[in-house]
C-alpha cells in the first residue's frame, strides 16, 4: 500500500495545549505539516509551537474556549487567514464530568455537550467547504471508547460522546462524495490528566500514551487508498480484548 504525503498539508487540532492532542500536534509536525492548535491556555499553547518550530515545523495557535457557539468558525478563519487551506481536521478536544447522571446540573450537560458535541459538529460544518473546494480532506474524530460504551458515574460524558460517534457516522456517508473521510478513533485508558480524574484506579503503568493515538491518527492519514478504515478501538493491553 503506497503512502500519502502530509508534507506543507495543514492540519487543525483541538484541544492541542496536552495530552493526546499535544501528541497528535508534534507527530503531525513531524510528518511536515503545518499545525494550527487550539486550547484555552496561551501558555501551554506557546510550548507546543516552540517544540514544533525546534524540531523544524511550522505551527500556529488559537486561544479560545469551544463551549462559546461562535469559537468554530471564528477557528476556521483564523486557520484560513493564516494558512490559505485546511486539510485535515482533528476533533480532539474534550470535558468530562463525574456523578450520578440525576445529580448531574442542567450547566454541566450544556457545557459537555457544547465541548464534545457542537463544536465538533460546527467545526466540521464551517472546514468543510474549504475541503471540498480543494477536492479533498480528513476528519478525525477522537471520540473515546465511552462513545459504543457507559460507564456509571459519566452519563453526561457518555452521552456526549454518544452524541459525536452517531454524528460522525451520517457525516461520512453525507461526505464521501466529495472525497472527504471521516474517521473515528475510539481509545480506552489514555495516560492523561483526564483519566488521572475519572479513573484514579487503573494503574497508570497500564495505561496507553497518547503517542500511541498520534501514531494511529498518522496512520489514517498517510493511508489514503481504496482501503477506508472508518472506526478504530483502542484497548490497553491489559485490558480484556473485544471490550
Amino acid at each position: 500500500m503506497s503512502t500519502y504525503s502530509l508534507q506543507g498539508k495543514v492540519a487543525l487540532v483541538t484541544g492541542a495545549s496536552r495530552g493526546i492532542g499535544r501528541a497528535i500536534a508534534l507527530t503531525l509536525a513531524k510528518q511536515g505539516m503545518i499545525v494550527v492548535g487550539t486550547a484555552r491556555s496561551e501558555e501551554s499553547l506557546r510550548t507546543v509551537q516552540h517544540d514544533i518550530e525546534m524540531a523544524g515545523g511550522r505551527a500556529h495557535y488559537i486561544v479560545i474556549d469551544l463551549a462559546h457557539p461562535g469559537s468554530p468558525k471564528k477557528i476556521i478563519e483564523a486557520t484560513i487567514a493564516a494558512c490559505g487551506r485546511l486539510d485535515v481536521l482533528v476533533n480532539n478536544a474534550g470535558l468530562v464530568a463525574e456523578g450520578p447522571l440525576l445529580d448531574a446540573t442542567l450547566e454541566e450537560w450544556d457545557r459537555l455537550m457544547a465541548v464534545n458535541a457542537r463544536a465538533p459538529f460546527l467545526l466540521c460544518k464551517e472546514a468543510i467547504p474549504y475541503m471540498k473546494a480543494a477536492g479533498e480532506g480528513t476528519i478525525v474524530q477522537i471520540v473515546s471508547v465511552i462513545g459504543v460504551k457507559g460507564y456509571a458515574n459519566q452519563g453526561v460524558y457518555t452521552a456526549s460522546k454518544h452524541a459525536l460517534m452517531g454524528m460522525s457516522k451520517v457525516l461520512a456517508q453525507e461526505v464521501q462524495k466529495d472525497n472527504i473521510r471521516v474517521h473515528t478513533v475510539l481509545p480506552g485508558g489514555v495516560a492523561t490528566d483526564m483519566i488521572a480524574q475519572v479513573r484514579p484506579d487503573l494503574d497508570p503503568k497500564d495505561l496507553m500514551l497518547p503517542e500511541d493515538i498520534a501514531e494511529i491518527v498518522i496512520f489514517l492519514l498517510t493511508h489514503r487508498s481504496n482501503a477506508v478504515i472508518d472506526d478504530i478501538h483502542v484497548r490497553r493491553a491489559s485490558s480484556s480484548p473485544w471490550f
